[in-house]
C-alpha cells in the first residue's frame, strides 16, 4: 500500500509547542522523543517513506505512530499498557517512602533499615529496596566533610587551582606533602592466599617494627613523583627535601610548591631558604583542605597498592618496598586530571554553607 493518500497531520499550537519539548528535552524517554519527531516530520508534509529515510526508522514504524496521533493526538503517542501482573504498590506508598526516608527517623534509631520502613508501609523490603534505588536513597551510608575557616580561603583556591589549570610558563608545579609514621606490620600468622569465592585472609593482629616518614613531590604535569625517606618531618627534614627536588629539576624553570599550612613549611630556616633560592615559590592550601593537594591522590594510590596489604617483616622491607614501587610508578607515570575550576568549587562550597546554615522549619 502506498503512501499517495494519506491523511495530512495538522497541528494546533498547543500540539506542536509540546511535541517540540518532548523532541529536544533528554529528560524524556527516547521511544516518546521519537515518536514525536515522527509527528513533526508527518506535519511538515512529509510521507511515511520520506520520513522513515529521514529519522533511520523503519516506514511501519512511521504508518504506525501517524495513525496513531490522528486517531488519539498527543495521548496516542504514551506507551500502552503492558501485560503482565498488575501494580500493587500505589503511589501514595512510594510517595511515603520516599517523605519518610528523608524527613523521619524511626524510633530510637538514626536511620530506616528496609525492614523497619516496609513494616510501617506496609510493602515487602525488597519493594523499599527497589524505591531506593529508583530514587538515589542510601541511608546507610554517611561522609564527612569540614568547612575551612581559613580567611584566605577564596584566594588560596584560585591560586592553587590556577596553577592546576593554567600553570605558568616555564615552570614546574610540584604538590608536596609528607605521609608520616608509615608502619612497618608483620601479621602473627601468614597471609592466606586468594581462591575462587575466598577473599585473601590475614591475621588481625600485627607485630609493628618501626615507622618511616615519606616526603613526596608530585609533578602535575608528568606525573612523576621526587621522593625522600625520613625519620622524621621537621622544618630541617623539609628544608632538606626542599634541596632534593632542587637538584632534580631543571635550573632553567621556576618551581611552584603547592604545600599544606604545616608549621615546618613556615619555619624560619625555610624561610631563609627560600631567600637563597628565588625561583622557589611556596603556595599554601586553605587550613582543613589537604583534599586540594594532589599529592594526596598519589597517597591514596601508594595506600591502596602498596601498604594497605602489605607484610614487611622489618623496617629495611619497608623501605624496600616503597622505593620499588615509587620506581614502578615513575616508569609508567601519567598526570592526574584536574577537572573542577575554581569557581564550581566554591559554589559548592557555598551550597554547603546555606544548607548548614538554614533554620529548621
Amino acid at each position: 500500500m502506498g503512501d499517495t493518500r494519506l491523511a495530512p497531520v495538522v497541528l494546533s499550537d498547543a500540539e506542536r509547542s509540546t511535541l517540540e519539548n518532548w523532541a529536544r528535552r533528554r529528560s524524556i524517554a527516547q521511544g516518546l522523543a521519537q515518536r514525536a519527531q515522527i509527528v513533526l516530520a508527518c506535519a511538515r508534509g512529509w510521507n511515511n517513506t520520506m520520513v522513515a529515510a529521514r529519522l533511520g526508522i523503519e516506514r511501519k514504524t512511521a504508518a504506525r505512530w501517524r495513525t496513531r496521533f490522528l486517531r488519539e493526538r498527543l495521548g496516542g503517542l504514551a506507551d500502552e499498557p503492558r501485560p503482565g501482573v498488575p501494580r500493587t504498590i500505589t503511589d501514595a506508598q512510594v510517595e511515603e517512602v520516599v517523605v519518610r526516608t528523608l524527613e523521619e527517623t524511626p524510633a530510637g534509631g538514626t536511620h530506616w533499615s528496609k525492614r523497619e520502613l516496609a513494616k510501617v508501609v506496609g510493602i515487602s523490603p525488597a519493594s523499599v529496596l527497589r524505591i531506593w534505588h529508583a530514587f538515589g536513597l542510601q541511608p546507610w551510608r554517611t561522609e564527612t566533610f569540614k568547612i575551612s575557616p581559613d580567611p584566605f580561603l577564596i584566594d588560596k583556591v584560585r591560586d592553587v587551582v590556577g596553577l592546576y589549570l593554567a600553570p605558568a610558563a616555564n615552570a614546574a608545579v610540584f604538590a608536596v606533602d609528607e605521609k608520616p609514621q608509615i608502619q612497618a606490620l608483620e601479621r602473627t600468622a601468614p597471609v592466606l592466599p586468594m581462591l575462587p569465592g575466598v577473599p585473601e585472609r590475614r591475621s588481625f593482629d600485627y607485630v609493628r617494627h618501626g615507622t618511616v616518614d615519606l616526603f613526596a613531590a608530585l609533578n602535575t604535569a608528568t606525573g612523576k613523583v621526587i621522593t625522600k625517606l625520613s625519620a622524621q618531618h621537621r622544618a630541617v627534614d623539609f628544608r632538606d627535601f626542599l634541596d632534593e627536588i632542587d637538584r632534580q629539576t631543571d635550573p632553567g624553570l621556576a618551581v611552584h610548591v603547592i604545600c599544606d599550612n604545616l608549621s615546618a613549611h613556615k619555619a624560619p630556616m625555610v624561610h631563609t631558604w627560600l631567600l637563597a633560592h628565588p625561583r622557589f615559590q611556596l603556595h599554601f592550601t586553605p587550613t582543613y583542605s589537604s583534599w586540594i593537594n594532589q599529592v594526596e591522590r598519589w597517597f591514596a594510590e601508594l595506600e591502596r597498592r602498596c601498604l594497605a596489604r602489605g607484610v614487611f617483616c622489618s623496617l629495611d622491607d619497608l623501605k624496600a618496598a616503597l622505593e620499588n614501587w615509587i620506581k614502578v610508578w615513575n616508569d609508567e607515570a601519567r598526570p592526574f586530571k584536574w577537572t573542577k575550576t575554581a569557581d564550581q568549587i566554591l559554589d559548592r562550597i557555598c551550597r554547603y554553607c546555606d544548607r548548614i546554615c538554614k533554620p529548621d522549619h
